[in-house]
């Protein structure tokens, strides 16, 4: 036990401080290793751990590499211009389609997309516009955790959830319609109220802006994907079909055009990441399987009332606040998927959430700081806080009560 707790320590220490830029994976595949030689979990049981994971890290690699080939064929940056055109005379507007772009963004094309892809797009629109950056920027960092609840696509703690809770594509996003809207509200309402100064000064570009040239076949094929998603889970097919399709259309034509390179396209993968991810499962099962899961299960509230699941999603999101979400999912998960998919979900809402409170809340938040550490942003560890203090408790309950009420609406 004590061996798996401190190689889980030394896993989650290095991910968050990326050492010269270095992969998450360089610790977690020795820490992995070192685990299963010293017998700290069987061969067998690490083995069983990863081919759990493993279709949900294919369908994550398959989504990365299609927020790539977007971004490739030029999504972000006529997302930008139109950003631009519309925060033109008004910042507060700006901030409205800001955070339309990553909602849609984090949905669709996970809050990975929105992190890497879009945040320094929002950033080059404030520094063309002349305005300051921080209320956009929070946007995208708290939107790209947030409003990542829609689909089981948008986040890999919504793909392991999706697991658990047997439910289909539909069912999984009719259920989280009303906590991610209200969490998104929640958000708007509480950020827009934080950065009141930064959003009355006047924008002055220093040069006319460009028109908008939306690259209308990818917006085209990323509905098909979408659709697709839908259409293979009523199959009881992999959604990650429906994600390699996209990709795979986006991927000849980028490549036709010379707007994409094979290199570029495997580089977007992130296989380091995808290693990381299932070496980390390894390490939490072998925590789990020494007691951990029997003192975490004493913490969790039963039942599917209102109550019990702001409890459990409280737990969640603190659990995420100290070890990050994505193995506080690891490790509740199978705690609660035995309750049913109530439980799941209010976990889903712990992680999601949860994380906008401290930087090690989320790898997406690292990745955010990382992202505007150059730009005019105040981005300390207090100042993110303090917005997260704000905004995490009233989001985490307005999206419980969505969960609540879609419960007794649709049902389980």
């Amino acid at each position: 036990m004590f061996l798996a707790l401190v190689l889980l320590a030394a896993v989650l220490t290095f991910a968050s401080v990326r050492p010269r830029g270095w992969s998450e994976a360089v610790v977690a595949v020795p820490a992995a290793g070192l685990l299963i030689a010293t017998g700290a979990i069987s061969v067998d049981d690490a083995a069983a751990e990863v081919a759990r994971l493993a279709p949900v890290v294919g369908f994550l690699a398959a989504v990365l590499v299609l927020a790539q080939l977007c971004d490739d064929a030029g999504l972000f940056h006529a997302a930008g211009v139109w950003m631009a055109r519309s925060g033109a005379g008004d910042p507060r507007r700006l901030l409205a389609v800001v955070f339309v772009i990553a909602t849609g963004t984090t949905a669709i094309l996970s809050l990975d997309a929105t992190v890497v892809l879009l945040t320094p797009v929002v950033l080059a629109t404030c520094r063309t516009l002349a305005i300051p950056a921080g209320p956009h920027a929070y946007a995208t960092a708290h939107l790209a955790n947030s409003a990542s609840l829609l689909l089981p696509v948008s986040n890999l703690t919504n793909l392991l959830a999706f697991t658990a809770a047997g439910l289909s594509f539909t069912h999984f996003a009719a259920l989280m319609t009303l906590p991610w809207l209200a969490s998104i509200l929640v958000e708007y309402v509480v950020l827009r109220a934080l950065f009141a100064r930064d959003l009355a000064v006047a924008p002055r570009p220093a040069e006319p802006l460009p028109a908008v040239e939306m690259p209308m076949f990818v917006l085209f094929v990323l509905g098909l994907t979408l659709a697709g998603f839908a259409v293979t889970s009523v199959f009881d097919v992999s959604p990650a079909w429906a994600a390699l399709g996209g990709a795979v259309v986006l991927g000849v034509r980028g490549l036709a055009q010379r707007r994409s390179t094979v290199a570029g396209i495997v580089r977007s993968a992130n296989v380091p990441f995808l290693a990381f991810v299932l070496c980390l499962g390894v390490v939490v099962e072998a925590v789990m399987s020494h007691g951990l899961d029997e003192a975490m299960r004493s913490m969790l509230p039963d039942g599917d009332g209102f109550v019990a699941l702001l409890g459990v999603a409280a737990v969640a999101a603190v659990l995420s606040n100290v070890v990050n979400n994505l193995p506080a999912v690891l490790v509740l998960l199978p705690l609660v998927s035995v309750a049913g998919p109530a439980a799941v979900l209010a976990v889903l809402i712990g992680v999601n959430v949860g994380p906008n409170l401290t930087y090690v809340g989320s790898l997406a938040n690292l990745l955010w700081r990382n992202v505007v550490h150059r730009a005019d942003v105040p981005t300390g560890v207090l100042r993110f806080s303090g917005v997260g203090l704000c905004t995490v408790p009233l989001t985490l309950v307005a999206a419980v009560s969505g969960l609540w009420v879609g419960l007794r609406v649709i049902g389980a």
